[in-house]
């Protein structure tokens, strides 16, 4: 694969990934950019998306998704409550779908798929629910396959995204607490048949506990090998 052909991946720490795409549209998952500790400043504000993806509600996932609907013209894809819910805040270019679909969105083929998680966001003194967490498996012409776990627990259907889509790289977190740590990781990364994976969700807050060494030392002997970025930059 050439140079040019290749997949850009950016992390902006915490759950918030950049992607440029080997035909050079750029993807955001999770925007949380702006209360983001572990963002860098020259990646508070990005002025050019093509496509927002959304896993779940929670502030530290959808934290700065209206800002830039509206300074961008970004389509965004999250399920079919998330994106009702981001229409009442002006959003015009919305997909919503739901688990199981596919749909192509700027050039991606975007499948969601199931997570294991909680999805509300606290407005005011109000908790309102954005739908189920999701993931995705996201395919690219000239590119590879991957999957973005986002926030999950270990489920055994991970076998089935394996046998439907062949996943080669996985984003999971390790953080622990609120989701996997390392070992649930690990595990996943045996269900997933993945070579290469991401960790994320680990480090922004004390109580997110799990580390990428850790995960290292559970998969490299499986053949897995762990690519760890630091906030701001950019593997291809």
């Amino acid at each position: 694969m050439t140079a040019e052909s290749r997949l850009a991946i950016t992390w902006l720490g915490h759950g918030t990934f950049l992607l440029t795409s080997p035909g050079g549209k750029r993807i955001l998952i999770d925007p949380w950019l702006t209360d983001n500790p572990s963002c860098p400043d020259r990646f508070k504000k990005i002025d050019r998306v093509d496509l927002v993806l959304i896993t779940h509600g929670h502030f530290d996932h959808i934290g700065d998704a209206m800002a830039i609907g509206r300074s961008t013209a970004a389509s965004f894809v999250g399920c079919f409550e998330m994106c009702a819910w981001l229409e009442t805040k002006g959003l015009q270019n919305l997909s919503p779908m739901n688990k199981g679909g596919t749909q192509t969105v700027a050039g991606v083929r975007v499948t969601m798929v199931k997570a294991e998680h909680t999805g509300g966001f606290v407005d005011g003194d109000t908790i309102i629910y954005l739908g189920d967490p999701v993931g995705y498996v996201l395919g690219f012409e000239g590119g590879p396959t991957i999957y973005f776990a986002g926030d999950t627990a270990l489920f055994g259907d991970m076998r089935l995204i394996r046998d439907l889509y062949a996943p080669e790289i996985g984003f999971l977190p390790i953080g622990d607490h609120f989701t996997m740590g390392p070992e649930a990781a690990a595990r996943a990364c045996e269900m997933l048949g993945i070579r290469q994976v991401i960790p994320m969700h680990y480090g922004t807050f004390p109580l997110l506990t799990g580390t990428p060494a850790r995960l290292r030392e559970l998969v490299e002997p499986l053949g897995v090998s762990v690519l760890e970025l630091q906030p701001g930059e950019t593997a291809q």
